[in-house]
C-alpha cells in the first residue's frame, strides 16, 4: 500500500505533528495523525506507517541547505509568487541555529530510503521526501485572498482563525482531486491550540505528499532543485 506521509516539524526538537494517507479506491483516507517529539520516535512512526513501501513524505522544513547566508533559491523564486498573499518563506541558510537540526533530520529519513523528489515523476515508484510549506499551499488549493493566520496573536483569534483553516480542510479536501474526506480533531475551547495546529499542519502536508504524487509537475510548482532547496506547491 502506498503511503503518504505530513511532518510539521517542531524545527527545535519541539513537538512535531504526523499524518499518513492511503488511497481508498479512487479516494484518499486519512490513517493517522498524531503529535510526537523526540526525534527517534518520530522516525519510529515513519517506518511504522510506510513499512517497506512506496512512500512520499511532505516536510514543512529545509530539508536541503547549501548556502552559508542569505536565501536560498527556491525561497526566493517563491516569494516573489507568494509574499502579496502574506506567504512569503523565511530565510534558511547554514548560519541558523536551526539548520544542524532539519538538516539532521532530512539524512535520517534518507537514511530510511527517501531520496530527495523534486524531479518525482507523477505516479512513480518509491521513496521520496519532499520540502513543503502549508502557507502557499493552502492560498494556491483554496484560493485565498491571503493566508489563514492562526499562528500569532491572541488565543481567540488564534483558535477562530484555525477553525476556518480545519473547516476550509473538511470543505475542500473533499472536493478536489485527490479527493481527501477526513476527520480533524476540534479546536479546544481553552487551553493552547498548538496541538491541533500542528496536526492539521501535518495532514496538509501529507496532502501536498500524495497531489504531487498523483499530478506531478502538471498541477504543482516545483521552486528550486535537490542540490540547492527545493518547495513543492501545488496549483489549483
Amino acid at each position: 500500500m502506498r503511503t503518504f506521509l505530513g511532518i510539521d516539524l517542531g524545527w527545535y526538537g519541539k513537538p512535531t505533528g504526523l499524518a499518513s494517507l492511503v488511497f481508498e479506491g479512487d479516494r484518499l483516507r486519512l490513517k493517522h495523525v498524531t503529535r510526537i517529539q523526540a526525534t527517534g520516535d518520530i522516525l519510529a512512526w515513519v517506518r511504522g506507517q510506510a513499512s517497506d513501501g512506496d512512500a512520499v513524505v511532505a516536510i514543512d522544513a529545509p530539508t536541503v541547505i547549501a548556502n552559508d547566508l542569505g536565501i536560498r533559491p527556491c525561497e526566493r523564486s517563491l516569494n516573489a509568487d507568494f509574499r502579496r498573499f502574506h506567504a512569503g518563506c523565511h530565510p534558511a541558510n547554514l548560519s541558523r541555529p536551526f539548520a544542524p537540526y532539519v538538516l539532521r533530520f532530512s539524512k535520517e529519513i534518507s537514511d530510511l530510503g527517501f531520496q530527495h523528489g523534486a524531479g518525482m515523476l507523477a505516479q512513480a515508484s518509491g521513496r521520496y521526501q519532499l520540502e513543503v510549506y502549508p502557507h502557499a499551499a493552502t492560498v494556491s488549493l483554496f484560493g485565498l485572498g491571503r493566508i489563514v493566520k492562526y499562528k500569532k496573536g491572541r488565543r481567540a483569534e488564534k483558535a477562530a482563525e484555525l477553525g476556518r483553516l480545519r473547516q476550509l480542510c473538511l470543505d475542500r479536501f473533499a472536493i478536489l482531486e485527490p479527493q481527501l474526506c477526513l476527520e480533524l480533531p476540534p479546536i479546544p475551547e481553552t487551553g493552547p491550540t498548538k496541538p491541533v495546529e500542528d496536526q492539521i499542519d501535518a495532514v496538509i502536508c501529507a496532502y501536498i505528499a500524495a497531489h504531487f504524487w498523483y499530478w506531478g509537475r502538471e498541477r504543482n510548482t516545483v521552486y528550486g532543485a535537490n542540490e540547492t532547496g527545493f518547495i513543492v506547491v501545488p496549483r489549483p
